[in-house]
C-alpha cells in the first residue's frame, strides 16, 4: 500500500511539473523560462525537480512525450485484418491529437524558438511524431506481409499518408483556428486519404 501511495504522489509531482512547464513555456518563451520557475508553480522542490529533470532540454522532451501519447490500438481482429479499419483509426487518432489546443500551442511555441533552439524541432520528431511514424510503419508492413498491400517502402507510403491528413487539418488549423474544418471534415479527410492509399497499394 505504502508503495502504491508514494507512487501515486510522485506521479501527481511529475504532473504538476509538466502542466507548469506548459504554462511558463506558452507565457515566457522557452528562453526565459527556467526551472526555478516551472519548481515554483508546480510547489516541487528544487532538488526534487532537478532530480526528475536535470535540464530543461529533458523537462521539453517529457512534456512532448506526454502529448503524443499513443491512443490505445483499437480491438485487433478489425485492426490487423481490414487495412481501411486500421488506417482510419490511426489517422483519426493522428488527426485529432494535432488539433488539441494543447498541440497547436506546443507546435507554435516551437516554429517562434526553433531559430535560437534548433533542436525543439527534432525533439518533437524523435520523441513525438516519429514513434506514431514507426507505428504506422510496422502497421503497413504487417499488412503486406499478409498480402493485403504491395507497398515497395512502407515509409514514403507512412509519410504520403499523414501529410495527405495534416495538409488540410492540421496546418490550416495552426494558422488560423477553425481553417482546419470541423470534426467530421477531419472524419472525411482521413477517409479520403484512406481511400488513395488503399488505391495505390492495395492488392
Amino acid at each position: 500500500m505504502d508503495g502504491g501511495y508514494h507512487q501515486r504522489i510522485k506521479e501527481e509531482k511529475r504532473m504538476a511539473v509538466i502542466r507548469a512547464a506548459m504554462e511558463l513555456f506558452l507565457e515566457q518563451g522557452y528562453e526565459r523560462t527556467s526551472l526555478q520557475q516551472i519548481g515554483k508553480l508546480a510547489d516541487v522542490s528544487t532538488a526534487t525537480l532537478f532530480k526528475r529533470f536535470p535540464t530543461k532540454a529533458t523537462l521539453f522532451e517529457a512534456m512532448v512525450e506526454d502529448f503524443w501519447a499513443i491512443p490505445p490500438a483499437c480491438p485487433g481482429r478489425a485492426l490487423s485484418e481490414n487495412p481501411s479499419v486500421g488506417l482510419r483509426f490511426m489517422g483519426v487518432s493522428y488527426a485529432k491529437l494535432l488539433r488539441t489546443p494543447d498541440m497547436q500551442a506546443i507546435y507554435r511555441l516551437i516554429i517562434s524558438e526553433s531559430p535560437r533552439f534548433p533542436n525543439l524541432g527534432l525533439t518533437v520528431f524523435e520523441k513525438a511524431k516519429g514513434p506514431f511514424l514507426k507505428r504506422l510503419e510496422e502497421y503497413l508492413r504487417l499488412q503486406a506481409d499478409a498480402g493485403r498491400l504491395k507497398i515497395e517502402d512502407v515509409e514514403i507510403a507512412s509519410n504520403q499518408f499523414l501529410a495527405l491528413i495534416t495538409g488540410q487539418t492540421f496546418w490550416p488549423e495552426l494558422i488560423a483556428a477553425g481553417c482546419g474544418g470541423s470534426d467530421i471534415d477531419v472524419e472525411r479527410v482521413v477517409d479520403g486519404a484512406v481511400d488513395l492509399l488503399l488505391a495505390k497499394y492495395a492488392v
